[in-house]
């Protein structure tokens, strides 16, 4: 924070004048926490701060003396204390889980200990007397059109966001009035209870007046005029790899803090990895497609005529909207838009679901507005849930960056950062190390024993004549394309899963980078680029993204090998590796697969991808109708169609442009042996 009256810098626990004096409060006695958010005061702003703790506590603090005084040990239910600010004549905070860190009972001024499955997570406000519960769901910034200098005058709105099991939330509160925005998530690595997988979203400004808002792996443009009866202008501009806790404007350079390679529950990283970025604003539209899903209702009840909150379409040119329920007669959903962002709503068009039924909604890629919104003709249990992408921009040549990566001819290496700051290699029977210069020296194998011995995370993977197969903890089957190439049918060859940012998992399965939660949850996945490549391992290592494999100089700038030219390794960014390619790839629940009728298939990839067909056919002797299901949030799956199969017949269906979903599965209705194979281009 910059306190404007007294010209300082707040940050942390340190206050630092114009002239560098820095000055620090008592952290052993007095500021006594891990401090997440300074705000200024509501009666005496001139003199005197909020500081918020991670645990909770909310201190006064004077700027002049930096007495400390704890004015709530926690007030409010939730844990891991993220954002604070004043506005409006209210001090806001948010935390974002549910995982105490300190076994006591407390009593709260407002909230309760969870109740519903929902409850984690909270957005609070006090006014100087009295707490009060905004959202018992998950926070994390808090802040207004002042940014890091507090609220320009008492009129200014405030903004802050979180999310739930539906989507991203963005609160708006303008005027005394608190309003709620859904957004698209962009990645399900950040959703847990607990809080620890987000560090830490923000919106702020950068440089020029410009605005970004970084939020469950995407990042958008952000409107710093954002109040109510002015919504326009939020637009996506990326997905990310990266874990981002910070970012600013340097200069003309974008700075973006990191979280690489964490020791947390990780052998295959000596100590942690981490380091700043330098780009430019422009090259975050060559990051990953602005892609996300969200929803505004996910088997909630909902009464008649009620609008749903406002969901954001604009900047998205391909959308869909699913719809299901759960009502044994048909309902009507009103489709409504605010074209311009001053709240006024116009209808679209209606759309009638059948009883217990589902039918998609793509929207045309001209249409026009800033949000959309439903409204059901009658009580109803429901799920509106939107699947939004936008082509990446990709640049002419972009992979010549990875020329020096070989696409066939495996080599055995493993490659790990050690507790001194070196990057280990084993090249087959030889060793090196790499220092901070990118200089290859070489060492005796045993000393990089723990290299060769760490264990890593494993997710049980085969291929089969359909698919690469993988089976989670709970034994469940999830099935993934094949890229075309043999060679990745061994995956003992290659390394095929480590953490690279910390809390969550990059996976190299069959030629295709994939993002995988923490949690291991494979249903949350999602694909990242086809590369074909013959990668054996890969890491992060002083904030750099480091491939390991059949690496050989080849001019691209980016590969660095040993003076003896006998060990070679590529180093870049981690995002990168959207350049390799976008996701492609064939394969499918059934290469003439014995199936027994009634009985769905394993559930097949499907987001991620774009130009999807599938093939059907069987061997029977009589016509055989397959239904193909899909499962667009993670909580069921709805009937997408059937389609009759004639014997000797095989059936291309071609998924209309625009239409996404997260997985897909097939059934049959006789027993046969069937074939359903998809196509991704």
């Amino acid at each position: 924070m910059i306190h404007r009256e007294s010209n300082q810098l707040i940050i942390g626990p340190y206050f630092i004048r114009a002239d560098g004096t820095v000055r620090a409060c008592d952290v052993k006695n007095k500021l006594i926490g891990r401090m997440t958010a300074v705000a200024r005061h509501l009666t005496d702003p001139a003199n005197r701060v909020y500081f918020y703790d991670m645990e909770g506590a909310v201190y006064e603090v004077n700027v002049h003396t930096l007495d400390v005084k704890r004015l709530f040990e926690k007030p409010v239910a939730g844990w891991h204390g993220k954002g604070g600010y004043t506005a409006q004549g209210r001090l806001v905070i948010a935390n974002n889980g549910e995982s105490a860190a300190i076994k006591k009972k407390y009593n709260y001024l407002a909230g309760e200990d969870a109740k519903d499955p929902e409850d984690a997570g909270i957005l609070a406000e006090w006014d100087g007397t009295t707490w009060r519960v905004i959202e018992r769901r998950q926070f994390t910034d808090v802040t207004g059109p002042g940014g890091i200098g507090g609220a320009p005058d008492d009129a200014a709105p405030l903004w802050a966001m979180g999310w739930d099991k539906r989507s991203v939330i963005l609160k708006l509160l303008d005027g005394g009035q608190w309003s709620t925005f859904r957004v698209p998530k962009g990645s399900y690595t950040f959703d847990p209870k607990h809080g620890w997988f987000t560090e830490w979203p923000r919106i702020r400004e950068v440089t020029g007046g410009r605005w970004l808002m970084v939020m469950h792996g995407q990042m958008f443009d952000f409107p710093p005029t954002f109040s109510r009866g002015n919504t326009a202008g939020l637009r996506p501009i990326c997905t990310h790899l990266r874990y981002i806790p910070d970012f600013c404007a340097w200069g003309d350079k974008l700075v973006l803090a990191a979280d690489d390679t964490s020791v947390m529950q990780n052998p295959l990283a000596g100590t942690s990895q981490s380091n700043l970025q330098f780009t430019k604003l422009d090259a975050l539209k060559t990051f990953g497609p602005a892609t996300g899903w969200g929803g505004v209702w996910l088997n909630d009840a909902v009464k008649a005529d009620t609008p749903s909150d406002p969901f954001l379409l604009a900047g998205y040119p391909c959308r869909v909207l699913h719809l299901a329920h759960h009502n044994a007669g048909p309902v009507v959903f009103t489709v409504e838009l605010d074209k311009k962002g001053d709240g006024h709503w116009s209808e679209w068009k209606k759309i009638e679901v059948p009883a217990k039924g589902y039918v998609f909604e793509i929207f045309p890629p001209d249409l026009k507005a800033e949000w959309v919104r439903l409204r059901p003709n009658r009580d109803v249990v429901v799920s509106a849930f939107f699947h939004m992408s936008a082509p990446r921009a990709s640049e002419p040549g972009e992979d010549a960056m990875f020329k020096s990566l070989a696409a066939d001819g495996w080599r055995e290496m493993t490659i790990r950062p050690d507790d001194k700051g070196n990057l280990q290699v084993l090249a087959g029977p030889d060793a090196y190390e790499v220092d901070e210069r990118l200089q290859f020296r070489p060492t005796e194998p045993d000393r990089l024993l723990a290299a060769r011995t760490a264990a890593a995370p494993t997710v049980k993977t085969e291929t089969d004549a359909a698919s690469l197969v993988l089976t989670d903890a709970r034994g469940n089957r999830w099935r993934l394309p094949k890229s075309g190439a043999v060679m990745f049918d061994d995956a003992t060859r290659y390394r095929t899963l480590r953490e690279v940012q910390s809390e969550r998992y990059l996976a190299n399965w069959h030629g295709t980078f994939y993002e995988v939660p923490r949690t291991l949850e494979l249903r949350q996945i999602k694909p990242i680029a086809t590369h074909r490549r013959a990668i054996s391992d890969f890491c992060t290592w002083r904030g750099l993204m480091v491939l390991a494999g059949n690496v050989a100089g080849a001019g691209d700038g980016h590969c660095f090998a040993s003076a003896n030219g006998q060990c070679a390794l590529w180093f870049g960014a981690v995002d990168d590796l959207w350049r390799l390619g976008k996701p492609v790839g064939q394969g499918g629940p059934w290469a003439g697969t014995a199936v027994k009728a009634g009985k769905p298939s394993d559930p097949y990839l499907m987001t991620g991808f774009d130009r999807k067909s599938v093939a059907l056919s069987h061997d029977g002797t009589e016509s055989v109708n397959f239904t193909i299901e899909v499962d667009v949030h993670l909580h069921g799956w709805y009937k997408y169609q059937t389609i009759a199969v004639s014997p000797g017949q095989t059936v291309m269906h071609r998924f209309p442009e625009g239409y996404n979903a997260h997985w897909v599965r097939v059934t049959a209705d006789r027993d046969c042996a069937a074939t359903a194979i998809f196509q991704y281009e």
